[in-house]
């Protein structure tokens, strides 16, 4: 019985097949995923080792696996690689660097695939910050409104109020009215916003520099 499950999700036969059959010989069950509600199943339902995403795919697409992936505190911390023929296609909805997951363009050679996967396994081991399952799928969401407010060379900052969040006052009623286990779930809500805010800000950055540059 294989001790290790790798899971590739990919509407091309031969794709599946070429991935089957360039990972080296070991102890691990490859599981083929033919759509992205098939693949998504697989991965609720098996404790897997490895998740290979292609980035379009029917029913569900991979962004859209891949959000649902990235809400879930647990399912994030299974190492991903993304795979598409052409890279825009992921850029537009996840800008660069790819700090969590590794990015394997296609068509692939074995040493470009074996390569990815090492790189997908050390940065699922990078620490993260803690994630609050309600509303999960925004953060991911958010990672286009930077990009996405460049129109005529003007760079538009994100509707965040100064690009900060002021914390609330929390404090605990004498009633009690309020349980310790709410002020926790707030306080990382506040964590969540913040950490939320600050990849906004970089990635508002990484724009107005490529704007800079292209200006000159």
């Amino acid at each position: 019985m294989a001790s290790n499950k790798i899971l590739v999700i990919d509407d091309t036969t031969v794709v599946r097949v070429k991935v089957r059959e360039m990972l080296p010989p070991g102890n691990f069950e490859v599981l083929e995923a033919k759509d992205g509600v098939e693949g998504l199943n697989f991965i609720l339902q098996e404790k897997l080792s490895l998740i290979m995403l292609d980035f379009l795919l029917p029913k569900m697409s991979g962004w859209e696996v891949f959000q649902k992936v990235q809400a879930d505190p647990e399912l994030r911390k299974i190492p991903l690689v993304i795979m598409s023929g052409r890279k825009e296609e992921v850029t537009e909805k996840i800008t660069e660097p790819f700090e969590y997951f590794e990015f394997l363009g296609k068509p692939f050679d074995q040493k470009q695939l074996i390569g990815a996967i090492k790189l997908a396994m050390a940065k699922a081991k990078q620490p993260r910050p803690e994630l609050v399952t309600v509303g999960a799928g925004v953060a991911v969401k958010n990672s286009t409104v930077a990009t996405s407010s460049v129109a005529n060379g003007t760079v538009v900052a994100p509707s965040v109020a100064n690009s900060s969040v002021a914390a609330p006052s929390i404090t605990t009623p004498s009633t009690g009215g309020v349980s310790e286990a709410e002020i926790n779930a707030l306080n990382e809500k506040i964590v969540k916003m913040q950490a939320e805010i600050d990849g906004l800000k970089k990635q508002l950055t990484q724009v107005v520099t490529f704007i800079k540059q292209k200006i000159k």
